[in-house]
């Protein structure tokens, strides 16, 4: 209980950012609707509404970092290089426009609120509950209560840190409820309007199936090939092996007996082999030691000396393990043979309801994930879970791969 009052109030103190933010872009529109009546206002409406648009935007991202996806839902933009008519025709046309402006003013308000109460709130519970700790130490005209009423006894200083308490609990369990709160007029009016045309949104999960089956076919394709030409081929010797064995047996029994050595290397060879794809599968240290076991492992098998850091993960899904594994070892495996780097750094941490993975280098840079590299298999490993990948390789360095793969079961 405690963890999750926490969590609220720290989701609290982010949206007290973006509502006081808010607070300050009403007032602005109150100056500009005023100034409208004489005329001069409609300029600011267009870069009033850009304005709108930027902390909507500030707001969506903070609740994806959360776990809260909202698609931006901007169908025109009033270019700023066009004329003033075009970009008023362009926002009226715009059904976010109305939605955007009815959540500032219930952001404003019951956001800000929300968050006065989640976070400052237990600020002012914990001085109360302090408090027969130092009010003898001031004035007399000093020793009051955060509502201003007068304590100068030790029976009445006890009685503010037992109220002080009781709030701070209350508050504690409310905090999950004021976090909800909070955030329900954008989950409901920052989100497209039924009528927009969400086909950028199809488009990309179409491209990132097709990438997925693409890279399963890929993947099912190299098992047949490595069973096809190694694993059975060597089986096939093996029977024939043992098939000719049999026949010398009577006759020739050194010889026979050399037939077997060469198919028991033969047998040998062959589960060797298929070992190896199935650990490609799934490597075995992962289901052993873990997902920090096995990224220990990599770090510590890097050419390259390597600091790994894994924070709190909490669980996540096998599939979602196995793709941090196998995106930190083909990560690490570009550093070694192109980067030309001293050191490297991996952080694995969870962050919300998704995986973090940061693998960086001080190397040259200048690395690409267009050109069919493992860079590019990385990215369609992850967005087939529906994560994001950023990649900054600047020509000079340092290299940064950052990815979060979705944890949800």
């Amino acid at each position: 209980m405690l963890r999750e009052a926490l969590f609220a109030i720290k989701r609290l103190a982010g949206g007290l950012g973006t509502a006081a933010l808010a607070m300050l872009t009403m007032l602005c529109w109150v100056l500009v609707g005023a100034a409208c009546l004489l005329g001069v206002g409609l300029l600011l409406v267009p870069p009033m509404v850009a304005m709108t648009r930027a902390l909507a935007e500030l707001e969506r991202e903070r609740l994806r970092r959360r776990g809260v996806e909202i698609v931006s839902p901007y169908t025109q933009d009033g270019t700023p290089g066009a004329g003033w008519i075009a970009r008023m025709r362009a926002v009226r046309a715009d059904r976010a426009t109305l939605r955007d402006l009815g959540w500032l003013g219930a952001h404003a308000t019951l956001g800000l609120m929300c968050g006065v109460l989640g976070v400052l709130m237990p600020i002012a519970a914990a001085r109360e509950i302090s408090y027969p700790l130092w009010w003898h130490l001031l004035p007399p005209q000093d020793q009051t209560t955060n509502f201003n009423v007068p304590v100068q006894s030790w029976p009445g200083a006890i009685f503010t840190a037992f109220m002080g308490a009781v709030v701070l609990v209350g508050l504690l369990r409310l905090a999950p409820a004021l976090t909800r709160l909070q955030e329900r007029p954008a989950t409901r009016l920052l989100v497209p309007h039924p009528s927009v045309d969400l086909s950028k949104r199809i488009a990309q999960l179409t491209a990132t199936r097709a990438g997925a089956l693409q890279a399963h076919a890929t993947e099912l394709r190299r098992i047949e090939r490595a069973l096809h030409d190694g694993t059975q081929n060597r089986l096939n010797a093996v029977v024939v092996t043992v098939a000719a064995a049999k026949r010398a047996v009577a006759r020739d029994p050194e010889r026979a007996l050399h037939a077997l050595d060469r198919a028991q290397n033969a047998a040998e060879q062959a589960a060797a082999e298929l070992r190896a794809v199935v650990r490609a599968l799934l490597p075995p240290i992962l289901e052993d030691r873990g997902l920090s076991g096995a990224l220990s492992a990599l770090a510590s098998g890097c050419a390259v000396p390597c600091r790994l850091t894994v924070g709190a993960m909490g669980p996540v899904p096998l599939s979602v393990e196995t793709a941090a594994y196998f995106t930190v070892a083909e990560a690490l495996t570009n550093v070694s043979k192109h980067s030309g780097a001293r050191r490297a750094e991996v952080v694995v941490e969870r962050n919300g309801p998704a995986l973090r993975i940061l693998v960086r280098d001080d190397g040259k840079g200048g690395a690409r994930d267009d050109t069919g590299t493992g860079l590019a298999g990385i990215r369609r490993r992850v967005e087939a879970h529906d994560g994001t990948m950023t990649l900054t390789s600047p020509h000079g360095g340092p290299t940064v791969i950052e990815v979060e793969l979705p944890c949800e079961s």
